[in-house]
């Protein structure tokens, strides 16, 4: 398990991505997942409130109340579930009342009494940061949320934020959401530091580059394929990337472990990095992800990964 600095959260190093849930994965496959994750250790579970109004027949709030419906059933001990607020159809933004409504909604779709790690998912311009810290500071002064963070927020709007939260006296964010991956590390010249420099843990999204870290996609043909991300991953598959496939096949090999694994151990490798995010569609791709939470690579294979993922593909 790992500890989430400033709280008394210990998650086991991968969280389990909640995206899929009533989107790709139905209740009863989404059942199935969240067994199987809990029961080989994993207790780290991430979603969204929006999470997934884009489906047609879909008006957000899916994910949580599968996750809730879920948790009532298997009353599981020492789950971990992080959600986050701005992108819901109904509570657009971060203004107070907006925040306050949406994690009253959050709540009672989740049928929890507070909310163990709440996020701003994408940062408000349109509203005073002074107003939307206050807000977080003060769900959590009213036990409705124990942790706040943020996510998709630049370097500078971070650490403003938690100048304020400081300044304020209220509760500051503990930990970061980012997109960061082997073919996605240019958070590693501002979001990393800042990570670092605040003491805040970082929870990577797109852990897997919408699963071309897979290594299901190694041809833009796939762009052709049904998936709702296989053309997304398929861009990724240029002579850089399938070498950075390459590299972790056999570093996987080495482990007995998937590419996917693999990947996703050199995330955890990472400076500040807590659990990176992943999620699992089907039943059968939840070892790999749990092997991604255990695995430990080496100095050298770690640099050797390094080394051979210092570009950047495309600006995606």
């Amino acid at each position: 398990m790992t500890r989430i600095a400033h709280t008394d959260l210990d998650v086991f190093p991968l969280a389990l991505g909640g995206n899929v849930f009533g989107w790709t994965a139905d209740r009863d496959e989404s059942f199935r997942i969240l067994d199987a994750f809990h029961a080989g250790g994993g207790n780290f579970i991430d979603t969204a409130d929006s999470y997934s109004a884009w489906v047609a027949g879909n008006s957000g709030g899916e994910s949580e109340r599968i996750i809730g419906a879920w948790l009532a059933d298997r009353k599981p001990d020492g789950v971990t579930v992080a959600t986050k607020v701005s992108q819901h159809p109904q509570f657009t933004g971060l203004a107070a009342a907006n925040v306050r409504a949406a994690a009253e909604a959050s709540l009672e779709r989740l049928g929890v009494e507070s909310i163990d790690l709440y996020y701003a998912h994408f940062d408000d311009a349109e509203t005073p940061l002074e107003e939307t810290v206050t807000a977080f500071g003060q769900l959590v002064s009213d036990g409705l949320v124990r942790y706040t963070a943020v996510s998709n927020y630049s370097a500078d709007r971070i650490r403003e934020w938690v100048r304020i939260a400081r300044d304020l006296g209220v509760a500051a964010p503990v930990a970061i959401q980012t997109h960061y991956n082997l073919v996605h590390r240019e958070i590693e010249d501002d979001i990393v530091p800042v990570a670092e420099e605040l003491g805040l843990g970082l929870v990577p999204y797109f852990s897997l580059a919408k699963g071309f870290l897979t290594g299901k996609y190694r041809s833009t043909e796939a762009e052709g394929e049904a998936s709702p991300r296989a053309a997304a991953a398929a861009q990724y598959a240029t002579p850089q990337g399938l070498q950075i496939l390459e590299v972790l096949e056999r570093i996987g090999a080495a482990h007995d472990v998937s590419i996917a694994a693999a990947a996703l151990a050199w995330l955890r490798a990472k400076p500040t990095v807590i659990a990176p995010i992943a999620s699992a569609s089907k039943l059968s791709q939840v070892p790999d992800l749990l092997d991604g939470g255990r695995v430990e690579l080496t100095a050298d294979e770690v640099a050797e990964l390094d080394a051979v993922s210092e570009w950047t593909p495309t600006d995606m």
